[in-house]
């Protein structure tokens, strides 16, 4: 029973966005405007809320150092996003060039603003503030205030088309739907085994048989469910096998890697991280620079899938991405927070705004609500706190 309550508390947010997912198909369905769970509505929900994955990913390893923030992402992905433009719609550039070169720009971005923070100890909150006026207002002069579009096909194709193909059969988009669903979790069930044989091997404390087993039916479960909607969908989006890199990359970074957990030690204890050896200058310019990159990479996705470049670009992206990570459990302190909470996290913003679009409620409200929902997650971290250090 105390393992099942263990449990039950680390996995609170997957709790919680399973409730608020029946919650909203309820209401939805009550009012007569279709279904949460419609195949056309879980393909544009991967695809609208794909740049919050891999900002928040980034973001993650920002507040791990210790609830610090990068507030100019929004404004690195209008910039990445006009040079882009620029690039291929006006200089008609190779696509792989551009994207190399847009990918090059933000790890310079990034080398700025983590020289600053890093090396000159400037507080991140100003540094990036900063940055947000600059970036925005450098798009804005790249773009003279207008949009550029449409992109070229053979760049939106990487974006915004669906595998196997357009001019696939039904039967076979559904045979490869499920086939990669199989094979996800067949992944997954392997990972999980192989980390639990580690763990004995290490003589650490490992999960029940029961809970874990439970565990993986349950995941393997919704995830064939996704790739079975999928199916009678369009296929599986491109941009789906982006974020499964991306989130696969960064999560075996921060697990596996000494420098994903001098992350970690970082923020849960910066004196006694440089004591012990740790270069924590590098360990936060790499973060910056990181974190740009990804908005780079988040830039190049939002201007396929909108086929536009914008100077408004980005806006409040900044917000999601932060939002995302500490609904998806990350500490506002620091130290304390994980790639797969983070990704728990956007699609739990995602799925309040696609819901509650469905159901047509006010923006503004929208608004409120998403607003006290990060305010709620806030306050479980800070009591959970208290209330651990009160044992």
């Amino acid at each position: 029973m105390t393992k099942l309550k263990d449990t039950l508390k680390k996995n609170t947010m997957l709790v919680a966005l399973i409730i608020v997912m029946a919650l909203f198909q309820v209401l939805i369905m009550s009012a007569g405007k279709g279904s949460l769970f419609a195949p056309t509505n879980v393909a544009n929900l991967i695809m609208q809320n794909s740049y919050v994955v891999i900002l928040a990913t980034g973001m993650l390893l920002c507040i791990l150092t210790g609830g610090n923030i990068d507030l100019s992402v929004g404004s690195i992905v209008a910039l990445i996003g006009a040079v882009a433009g620029t690039f291929i719609v006006k200089w008609e550039m190779n696509i792989y060039l551009a994207i190399v070169l847009c990918l090059v720009i933000g790890l310079l971005v990034g080398v700025w603003q983590g020289f600053w923070i890093a090396y000159v100890n400037i507080p991140p909150f100003i540094c990036t503030l900063c940055g947000m006026l600059i970036w925005r207002g450098l798009a804005t002069i790249i773009l003279d205030g207008t949009t550029i579009s449409p992109f070229p096909e053979e760049y939106l194709k990487y974006f915004t088309s669906y595998l196997p193909g357009a001019d696939a059969s039904k039967t076979v988009i559904m045979s490869v739907s499920l086939i990669v669903g199989a094979l996800c979790c067949a992944a997954l069930v392997a990972v999980t085994l192989f980390g639990q044989m580690q763990k004995k091997r290490k003589g650490y404390a490992t999960e029940a048989a029961g809970l874990m087993i439970g565990r993986l039916v349950v995941i393997c479960a919704v995830i064939m469910a996704v790739f079975y909607l999928l199916g009678q969908s369009k296929g599986i989006p491109t941009v789906l096998v982006l974020l499964a890199v991306v989130v696969f990359i960064y999560q075996y970074f921060t697990t596996r890697t000494v420098s994903g957990r001098h992350i970690y030690a970082l923020g849960g204890n910066m004196k006694a991280t440089q004591l012990s050896g740790i270069d924590t200058k590098k360990v936060m310019f790499g973060v910056y620079v990181n974190m740009a990159f990804l908005s780079a990479v988040a830039a190049l996705v939002c201007v396929g899938r909108f086929n536009s470049a914008a100077p408004s670009a980005g806006t409040n992206y900044e917000m999601d991405a932060i939002g995302s990570c500490f609904i998806g459990g990350a500490s506002a302190y620091g130290g304390v927070g994980t790639v797969g909470g983070a990704v728990i996290g956007a699609i739990f913003m995602g799925v309040l705004n696609n819901g509650m679009s469905i159901l047509g409620i006010d923006a503004n409200w929208q608004k409120v609500v998403k607003g006290l929902v990060l305010l709620g997650a806030v306050v479980f971290d800070v009591v959970s706190k208290k209330q651990n250090k009160s044992r």
